[in-house]
This record gives structure tokens, sequence and C-alpha cells, in this order.
């Protein structure tokens, strides 16, 4: 049975997979959603030619859902189910995540999963993220932060090293993994990596965005605890020198 890990270009992914490779258990194919009308990452806001780079040096074929930019909940698992379903066609029959620890996000996966009998595996569920930020810096993952939820951490934490340093300077309220959408990274260098992305810094945007419904705006609120949609978010491109 070939096995897919869920790839969002960032440390926790990297993390994941990091843990895989070292129980022999590498996957066959990498997975992640991309916004079909800007060409990126989806949340992380990264270039689709970054995704591919890291990718090609891990040496693991890569699979990409495009997904509009105002995607609501009901087409999101469709495409989602169809993607899989073909996948599935091909003899892959597990997936595997990189949540750490949103029950209602882990049995929404397994639940989405089970309809099309496949299985899932989460690899780092259950640390506590001051405990899994250090063993994901102290395993030589590096990764930059490349957005943030501007309602908790502000430009300045754009473009920044996810280090012990920024660890530091984070509010008290914010998750040191960004697990309930405070911040995402990109990884450019890892252990299980053929070698390093060099890249600059560019421009800092800010973007805003709404639910596209009532019922995603609930599901989203119900997903990182809070009673108000984040409109705000902070990004920065990063490019290849």
């Amino acid at each position: 049975m070939k096995t897919i890990l869920s790839w969002s270009s960032g440390k926790d992914a990297a993390y994941t997979l990091h843990q895989l490779i070292k129980n022999e258990q590498k996957p066959d194919l990498l997975l992640t959603t991309v916004n079909k009308d800007f060409n990126r990452v989806s949340m992380h806001g990264l270039h689709i030619y970054l995704l591919k780079k890291q990718a090609e040096i891990l040496g693991i074929p890569l699979h990409q859902i495009p997904l509009a930019k105002d995607v609501d909940m009901v087409t999101y698992n469709k495409i989602m189910q169809e993607h899989l379903e073909y996948l599935k066609q091909q003899g892959y029959g597990k997936v595997y995540f990189g949540d750490i620890f949103l029950e209602d996000l882990k049995d929404y996966r397994i639940k989405q999963m089970q309809k099309i009998e496949m299985q899932t595996g989460f690899p780092i569920w259950g640390h506590t993220t001051k405990e899994l930020a250090s063993k994901i810096i102290q395993s030589g993952i590096k990764a930059v932060v490349v957005s943030t939820n501007a309602k908790v951490l502000d430009e300045s934490f754009v473009g920044r090293i996810y280090n012990e340093n920024f660890l530091n300077d984070l509010p008290e309220d914010v998750d040191w993994c960004g697990e309930n959408g405070e911040f995402h990274t990109f990884v450019y260098d890892s252990p299980d990596f053929s070698h390093p992305i060099t890249f600059r810094l560019g421009e800092k945007t800010f973007k805003t965005y709404k639910p596209c419904s009532k019922k995603d705006q609930n599901h989203y609120n119900k997903k990182v605890k809070n009673t108000n949609w984040d409109t705000g978010f902070w990004y920065i491109d990063i490019l290849i020198s």
C-alpha cells in the first residue's frame, strides 16, 4: 500500500516527514492544496515553484489540489474527495497528517478519509507544542515565517527565522507551533533535503479575507476556539536567490 503525506511546505509537515523517514515509513507522495487564482500554497501564500522545489529536493512526487480563493466547505470537500478517490485508484491507501492537538480537525480528517476507505496516520499527535517546537529546531529543520494572523502577530514577525529567539518573542497566548493559525512557515532546509533552498525576502503585504458562509465561519470559530473571524493576515514573498 502506497502512502501520502499532507504537505503544507511548513515545519510541522517537515517534522512529520522526518519522523516517518526515521521509522522507515517514507511516504510515496506529497499532497498540497494550492490557490489556483494566485498560484500559491493555500494559507501560506507561498509561490508554487518553491513548493515544487521542496518536493524535488526531497525526491518525493507532488500532487497539487487546485482550489479557488473563495471556495466553500461543500465544494472543498467535493474536490478533495475526487482527488483522493483518484489517488486511491493509483494504489494509495493511507494519508499522514501533521496535526498536533486539535481534536475536531483530527476527527474531521478521519471521517473524510473513512468515506473513501483510506487509512489515516498522525505521527506527531499529542506532543505539547513547546516540546515539539524545541524538537523541530533541534532536528535541524530550518524555516522562515511567511504569514501571520494580524490579530495576534504584527508584521515584524513575518520574515523571521523560526528559532528560539522567535519563540521567546511570541506573546503568551500564541501557540509555539502556530497550531491555532497564528503563523505559518516555509521550510528551506531539513536533514531530509538533499541541499538547502537559498532564498531572499521579498515584499510584505497585508490581505483581508471573509468567510464564505455562516456555516464556514462557525467551523473556523470551533477550530481555533475564537469568537471572531480573523480577516487580516501579513505575508512576505520568498524569492529564490
